[in-house]
């Protein structure tokens, strides 16, 4: 038992690190707490050293502090690439950061999944939600795919669905650099034969994919982080202006995604 208290105290330690706005029992607002957090990124690690073995570049495109959107493509069935991502801003960065991740609005329907989500700090997708968040200088995690993304066939693999206008609308108003993200390993980590949209709607999930095999492959992750964009907003910005700057940044990613993968050797090493 003192074994595992020292293991979860250095990471308690480094949360500790972290500007997290806790009341005196430890939980935020969002209902975050700090001790289930510790916990969780404990088990995660193993997962992200030795498993997915995830492999990191860019990470000084990071800010050290202050407001931040994160922009990512997302797949893979289950998001393990969002945590995948957090875990790098947290293991990896001298100064650790802590990422907030926008969850679909279905999530909160899920019984234990939905508790795990809220004590780890992750929120509902709302606009209200992530403007009080980035006002208050945290990093946020926006897969403007959704579900499009992570549900997508394997055979449309690393091919970016279309893109929601939500996130650069968020950012333009609260004046947040966007960083874009390219994770190259998730589409590969439980490939699907078929995905039954209107059975799994029956059941209040947006898709029921069958796996290949059940079981989530060892892939290896590459996370590769940009340049952040800095976009402004003026009297005269258009919807126009708004759709290209998003298109900006998703052809970025794409460009992102394209060169990880002419790299890459092997989907497992």
């Amino acid at each position: 038992m003192k074994m595992l208290d020292s293991f979860l105290n250095r990471y308690k330690d480094k949360i500790g690190n972290i500007q997290l706005e806790l009341n005196c029992k430890g939980y935020d607002s969002f209902g975050l707490d700090k001790d289930f957090l510790a916990k969780m990124v404990s088990l995660a690690e193993p997962f992200y050293k030795y498993y997915f073995r995830v492999e990191t570049y860019g990470l000084e495109n990071i800010p050290k502090d202050g407001r931040v959107l994160l922009i990512s493509n997302h797949s893979g069935q289950i998001p393990i690439d969002g945590a995948m991502i957090g875990l790098a801003l947290f293991l990896e960065l001298n100064a650790p950061r802590f990422v907030r991740s926008m969850v679909e609005r279905w999530v909160p329907e899920l019984p234990f999944i939905s508790t795990i989500f809220n004590k780890a700090g992750q929120i509902l997708g709302t606009r209200e939600n992530a403007k009080q968040l980035l006002e208050n200088d945290n990093a946020l995690l926006v897969f403007p795919e959704g579900v499009r993304g992570i549900n997508k066939p394997f055979v449309d693999r690393y091919k970016l669905a279309e893109f929601g206008t939500g996130f650069l609308r968020l950012a333009l108003q609260t004046k947040t650099p966007i960083v874009p993200i390219a994770v190259i390993g998730a589409e590969e980590q439980i490939p699907v034969i078929a995905n039954f949209k209107d059975l799994g709607e029956k059941f209040g999930l947006p898709a029921l994919p069958i796996p290949v095999i059940p079981a989530i492959l060892p892939t290896k992750y590459r996370i590769y982080f940009g340049k952040p964009f800095y976009f402004q907003e003026n009297e005269d910005t258009t919807n126009e202006d708004i759709l290209s700057y998003v298109n900006k940044v998703k052809d970025t990613i794409q460009e992102m995604i394209n060169n990880g993968l002419s790299k890459r050797k092997h989907i497992f090493w």
